[in-house]
């Protein structure tokens, strides 16, 4: 199986407050979505993480990736170039990438952490997989992005603070371009 998530920032005070995060502390968040990715992810399941796993964690990353399991693909986002510095990143990772396109359930799909207007085969049905929104719909290119159905987002945000399957990021994601 296929999972996809991103924005996860283990560790970082400021998201979750500025993201308003359902969680009574940092510590409350990390733990619900080590859980919840536990309750879904088996060991043999490939998990895209879209960026942004941590940011300004105290803690040493290696501490929450042994306790998340599957093969797990980091997509870099702005908030991932401290934390892999300072680990062995081919140790946690099957790959780490700005950018890559996959195959995923018979889908053409571009992983990036940034929102892109255009991406390979967008036009004629391929999708975009990204982070980087969390919840929000106050940029100015949000009534653009909104109207493109083939472009998800994979924020924990807006899906259960967990990692979901395709199918379950369209369907988070229909709902989620329909709040307004």
């Amino acid at each position: 199986m296929d999972y996809f998530t991103s924005d996860l920032h283990f560790g970082s005070v400021d998201v979750a407050q500025l993201s308003n995060r359902p969680f009574d502390s940092i510590l409350d968040m990390n733990e619900c979505i080590i859980r919840n990715w536990n309750e879904r992810v088996k060991p043999d399941d490939k998990v895209y993480i879209i960026g942004d796993f941590m940011n300004r964690a105290e803690t040493n990353p290696e501490h929450y990736l042994s306790q998340l399991p599957g093969r797990k693909h980091l997509i870099i986002g702005n908030h991932d170039h401290g934390w892999t510095q300072r680990i062995d990143v081919d140790e946690w990772f099957e790959a780490v990438e700005y950018m890559t396109e996959i195959l995923s359930g018979g889908h053409l799909i571009t992983l990036c952490h940034y929102p892109l207007m255009e991406w390979h085969g967008g036009r004629h049905g391929a999708f975009l997989i990204h982070g980087h929104l969390h919840d929000r719909r106050d940029a100015p290119f949000w009534p653009l992005l909104q109207r493109y159905k083939t472009a998800l987002n994979a924020g924990v945000d807006i899906n259960g603070f967990a990692p979901v399957t395709f199918d379950e990021l369209v369907e988070n994601n229909r709902r989620w371009k329909q709040m307004d």
